[in-house]
């Protein structure tokens, strides 16, 4: 496979805001310094929050083309994630991004092929493979 390259753009606005965007897409996303930090805003993205949303997205896309490829039958997939960040040996890091997915299957008999789809999707997640936090998945499986 050949590289793939995506184009992200960032303008700054005004105080610790800035709006990301990509010639690829049609929306822009507003971006800040989280609350937790000084002059951060409440209630707009933050770059620790799209760091959680890539791990949780990729988690995604990675499980709906495994289950697709294994003939998994579910009627709902959500999840839910978690980043952690700390700060180590003064500097900040995501340490772990926990993902707790809820997966309903159609039939009981498929719930360990669920179990093993979904660890399989973790582990194949190029976006946790890329980066070095703990990735911690924390599966609901109903049916």
């Amino acid at each position: 496979m050949d590289a793939h390259y995506y184009k992200v753009d960032l303008n700054w606005t005004s105080d610790r805001k800035g709006e990301i965007s990509s010639p690829e897409l049609t929306q822009t996303i507003e971006v800040a310094t989280p609350p937790q930090f000084p002059k951060g805003i409440e209630g707009i993205w933050s770059p620790e929050h799209l760091l959680t949303a890539a791990v949780n997205s990729c988690f995604m896309t990675t499980f709906l083309a495994i289950a697709e490829n294994s003939k998994l039958e579910f009627t709902r997939f959500d999840c839910s994630a978690k980043g952690k960040l700390e700060q180590i040996d003064g500097k900040f890091l995501m340490t772990e991004v926990i993902l707790e997915p809820t997966l309903v299957i159609t039939k009981e008999s498929d719930k360990d092929r669920a179990e093993r789809v979904l660890q399989k999707s973790e582990g194949a997640c190029l976006v946790s493979n890329s980066i070095k936090s703990k990735i911690t998945l924390i599966p609901t499986i109903q049916f």
